[in-house]
């Protein structure tokens, strides 16, 4: 999808022109991939644009530096204020917000411990990711060759940059071959994630999403709608899941920040019912959610102004 210039990006404590938010080509992370960030959306709201879940999200950009050995030069409260202050100079209603730690320039080599590490925050209007149609159509599904990093290889719980090789190389197979999107299988086979969506099936009336001991990124969208569905009175468990699950389930859904709420009508040329009850009812509570349509989920709302 592309992006649409805005005003002005955070870099490094100061709001510089988008067209001046530049870097190094010898920049270390650029080579390296090592580098953290996080996806969080900004929603028009009555009180005007609401970021959602914004400290979580900056914690856990943390937690992966922290996982990554990476010394963060801004607190949480701090990065936090900086995307108020991005949202509120693009003039947006609402948007998607990219911010990213990364190594700069000055050192080369694989040891980064000489490195300053550089941060930058963007935002842009950004549609549903999966189409507009990934709710009501639902999204064809195919299980990748390319298999989920190993805990003890690439740490799947940070959301680094250059895991996202892995993801990367996932989706443009998927795509290639027909398919909107890939589900990911960890080293021992079962169900990880897909490259960007945390997964969630119906078997037996209960919302069964796999754990993170099977690779899958801990998603505070994929928390979001666990809260949501026992606030609906329904079942929610982490449980290991096999590819077979996954065709014989009565439903199944995908959910990230850029993607949202996505139903799934195929997974491996295998038909799912779509879109099914559960999905359907927990995409209108979080489409509210966001939007600050609903008050007892108020809080996961921080307002520009």
């Amino acid at each position: 999808m592309p992006i649409t210039p805005t005003h002005k990006i955070w870099m490094n404590g100061e709001l510089v022109d988008w067209a001046d938010a530049n870097i190094h080509i010898l920049t270390h992370s650029l080579h390296y991939g090592m580098g953290v960030f996080e996806g969080i959306r900004a929603y028009e709201t009555p009180d005007g644009p609401a970021v959602f879940r914004l400290t979580e999200h900056m914690k856990r950009l943390h937690n992966s530096a922290k996982i990554m050995g990476m010394d963060m030069p801004y607190s949480v409260e701090e990065l936090v204020q900086a995307t108020k202050d991005v949202v509120a100079a693009s003039g947006l209603p609402s948007a998607y917000i990219r911010p990213i730690a990364y190594y700069g320039y000055g050192e080369m080599g694989l040891n980064t411990l000489p490195c300053s590490v550089d941060v930058a925050i963007a935002c842009w209007p950004w549609g549903a990711y999966l189409g507009d149609h990934g709710l009501t159509e639902g999204i064809r599904l195919k299980i990748s060759s390319w298999m989920r990093h190993d805990h003890n290889s690439m740490p799947p719980a940070a959301k680094t940059t250059g895991n996202y090789v892995n993801s990367s190389l996932a989706k443009v197979e998927a795509l290639k071959a027909g398919y909107d999107e890939a589900v990911m299988l960890s080293p021992e086979g079962t169900i990880s994630e897909c490259t960007g969506e945390n997964i969630f099936v119906v078997r037996g009336g209960i919302l069964l999403t796999p754990p993170i001991a099977s690779g899958a990124l801990e998603g505070l969208t994929q928390d979001t709608v666990t809260t949501i569905a026992n606030d609906l009175g329904l079942e929610v468990r982490r449980e290991v899941l096999t590819r077979s699950d996954l065709y014989i389930c009565e439903e199944m859904f995908l959910c990230g920040t850029a993607a949202e709420i996505s139903a799934v009508n195929s997974v491996d040329d295998r038909s799912i019912p779509c879109p099914g009850p559960m999905t359907l009812a927990i995409a209108e509570q979080y489409g509210k959610a966001v939007r600050g349509q609903t008050e007892k989920y108020m809080g996961w709302l921080e307002h520009v102004r």
